[in-house]
């Protein structure tokens, strides 16, 4: 008798495929900023929902909270772990994990659940609201950022360039970027329990910062990075990769915000949702 072949989760193997960690070396200073723009107290348990290699965990563990990470990838988890032990960070561990599912997680740990740019990617927002809410303690907080779709800053266009090489979505699928609009985050924290008052959305500005050019950086984005990795595959079997390619070289070259030409320098908006549990 054959077993039969073992099911891949399709998020999962988004997150594996090539090597976020590129991208999120641009991402390192912002993520500090952003961390104490929200808050974070010594002792303090975090929860930090689609982790990456810790952009936001890192930092929230160097302000003293006691931090656990959780991303479906699990090279950016083995990625997060060598960076903690590098940094002598005993408060901060990363482990594999769904936020539609955090079946492993009790009930009410949490002080802040925060997810940046993370969450927003999984599947069943409604299913990452609950997560989100049951795993924090009341009093505490969740706090998300989430790119805002049509938004004319970096990331939004990126996703919306590379959209029209792709195949359509599979019926069913709820784009990420809805996370990004503050009605559909108010439908799915009332519907974990919160109440409407309690949740507040405002824009918020997050920094890409890397010292090669823009184009280079684009190099990046095409060879590391799976959603733009799938979308150049996509142009490519149509023989339009090159267009994509220069579609995507001029958005960035007209974002980049530094005056050499050998560094790049890109902000981007998105939402930041607070939700008070």
């Amino acid at each position: 008798m054959t077993a039969s072949p073992t099911t891949v989760n399709p998020n999962q193997a988004l997150w594996e495929k090539g090597d976020f960690t590129r991208i999120a070396a641009s991402m390192r200073s912002s993520g500090e900023e952003l961390v104490r723009r929200i808050g974070i107290t010594p002792g303090a348990k975090v929860l930090d929902l689609g982790c990456g290699d810790g952009t936001t965990a890192i930092p929230a563990a160097r302000l003293g909270a006691e931090v656990l990470g959780v991303d479906i990838a699990r090279n950016l988890v083995e990625a997060g772990n060598a960076r903690a032990t590098a940094e002598g960070l005993a408060n901060l561990r990363f482990e594999h994990g769904d936020a539609t599912d955090l079946a492993n997680l009790g009930d009410d740990t949490f002080d802040l659940s925060q997810s940046i740019f993370g969450a927003m990617f999984a599947p069943k927002p409604f299913d990452v609201a609950k997560e989100m809410v049951r795993v924090t303690k009341p009093g505490g907080r969740v706090v998300m950022g989430n790119w805002i779709p049509g938004d004319p800053t970096l990331v939004a266009q990126i996703l919306k360039i590379s959209s029209a090489y792709s195949p359509a979505p599979p019926e069913g699928f709820v784009s990420p970027m809805t996370w990004g609009l503050a009605e559909h985050v108010i439908e799915r924290f009332t519907a974990a329990g919160v109440t409407a008052d309690a949740i507040t959305c405002e824009p918020d500005t997050f920094v890409f910062d890397t010292a090669i050019s823009p184009t280079e950086w684009l190099g990046a984005f095409r060879d590391y990075y799976g959603p733009t990795m799938n979308a150049f595959a996509a142009a490519e079997a149509d023989g339009r990769g090159d267009e994509l390619f220069a579609e995507l070289d001029a958005l960035f070259q007209a974002q980049n915000q530094t005056s050499s030409s050998n560094t790049t320098r890109i902000p981007a908006t998105f939402l930041r949702v607070t939700v008070d549990v």
